[in-house]
């Protein structure tokens, strides 16, 4: 069964909402047209009782006037005689024995006739009387039932107004999103340069478009950015399989020769652990787009993994040293990065110091805290620095100043893109530049959370 389009939901609302206000309004003028033809009946009673209230009063020995025509008044004395009466049967019968206490107020009405009654006590020198004066109530029944015809017939004319004006306001506020779509299915099909389109109007449907636009953008940014990590990725591991293969054909033209046979599986180990470094880099990568728990690590714990950072880079050689500098005080600060990954970090810095630097570089590592608690990481070298035109896409994925790299390194153009994308998924960030020296410095800062 298919829902309701948004359209006759908006529809359906406003004409149920319309529906109860205009019902609870209707009523409450029900009420007060009632009200007041109650009011007008009895004030119209109380002044055909007046003049001869007055009378009793003013003169206790004389008998009361007769009643005008048309005028419905009874008087009553403390013994139930009747002095005046002009009542109908009907009236008189439904009126109580004796004389009230104070003003009283009936309204009495049936199928057949609708009246007001008041009843004014009075007490004179003959004695207490009670004055009954009656208001015929049917023109004010009529006019409350031509009010209640009129409220009926309004209201069911204001409904129908509010769907269709419901109706045509919704078809005009979701155009856009008809647009939207009918695009949103151009896109689909393959037209990959285009938007949704956004409104004149700054609107809520204006926000949406916009927004979508840019996770459209993001989506393309990150489809390229896959293509083409597929693409560099195939490129990096054709030739390191291409070496792979050569060496274990010349192992295999070797078997005779064990010394030679020897020599081809080493470079064909060396040609595989190349290829795994390649593949859990490329895996480490993936993993940083996925979303993890923030980790919590302190200051000391990454301390303890710059050491051991240290020495597995004293331990490679390839370089005159590796100075080191630690300047974090104690404290309670916690920063959102794990050991092993800034371990990770330290690394890939030192590597690529290396790799990019003369023979026998000198490295110098420096780790400090700043007054804003954050960790600052520096790498620096003494080598001819990077070439000015690498810098702004150093920390790109397979990208390699290759002038600056010692060919028996290698490298796959990774360590840089890994250490930008720890650091900013601990809420930091990564750059590079030439120091005016002379020499790279790679500087990583880490806030504290």
């Amino acid at each position: 069964m298919r829902r309701l389009s948004v359209r006759a939901r908006i529809t359906i609302g406003s004409v149920l909402v319309g529906a109860v206000v205009l019902s609870l309004v209707a009523l409450v003028l029900h009420a007060e047209v009632r009200q007041a033809t109650l009011e007008t009946d009895r004030s119209l009673a109380v002044g055909d009782a007046a003049p001869f209230v007055a009378d009793l009063r003013d003169n206790p020995g004389e008998a009361p006037d007769r009643p005008a025509d048309g005028v419905l008044v009874g008087i009553r004395s403390s013994t139930g005689e009747w002095i005046v009466d002009t009542l109908p049967d009907d009236l008189r019968r439904s009126l109580s024995d004796g004389v009230p206490r104070s003003t009283t107020t009936l309204r009495l009405g049936d199928g057949h006739r609708s009246a007001t009654l008041v009843g004014t006590p009075v007490a004179s020198a003959d004695g207490r009387f009670v004055v009954w004066a009656a208001q015929d109530g049917r023109a004010g029944h009529e006019t409350v039932e031509r009010v209640d015809r009129s409220l009926v017939v309004g209201t069911l004319l204001a409904l129908v107004a509010s769907g269709l004006a419901a109706w045509l306001l919704s078809t005009v506020a979701l155009r856009p999103v008809a647009r939207m779509r009918r695009t949103a299915e151009a896109l689909s099909g393959g037209d990959a340069t285009g938007h949704l389109p956004v409104g004149p109007s700054e609107d809520e449907l204006a926000d949406l478009a916009r927004t979508l636009n840019a996770f459209i953008d993001r989506q393309r940014e990150n489809a390229v950015r896959e293509r083409r990590m597929v693409s560099d990725a195939s490129h990096e591991l054709r030739t390191p399989l291409a070496a792979l293969t050569a060496r274990l054909e010349l192992a295999h033209r070797s078997s005779g020769d064990a010394a030679a046979l020897e020599r081809e599986l080493a470079a064909a180990e060396s040609d595989a652990a190349r290829l795994t470094a390649l593949a859990d880099t490329m895996l480490e990568l993936s993993r940083l787009d996925e979303t993890q728990a923030t980790p919590s690590t302190t200051a000391a714990e990454l301390v303890t993994e710059l050491m051991g950072s240290v020495d597995r880079a004293r331990a490679l050689g390839g370089t005159s040293g590796v100075d080191f500098t630690v300047d974090v005080p104690d404290g309670a600060e916690r920063y959102g990065i794990t050991p092993a990954a800034f371990g990770r970090v330290v690394d890939n810095l030192v590597a690529n110091a290396i790799a990019a630097g003369a023979p026998d570089v000198e490295v110098g590592i420096t780790l400090v805290r700043q007054e804003d608690r954050a960790l600052q990481l520096v790498v620096r070298d003494d080598g001819p620095g990077v070439p000015e035109d690498f810098l702004p896409r150093a920390f790109d994925r397979f990208t390699r100043a290759d002038d600056a790299r010692r060919a028996v390194l290698g490298g796959s153009g990774l360590g840089l893109a890994l250490v930008r994308g720890l650091a900013e998924r601990a809420g930091g960030e990564a750059t590079l530049a030439n120091a005016p020296g002379g020499g790279a410095v790679a500087v990583v800062r880490l806030p504290a959370r």
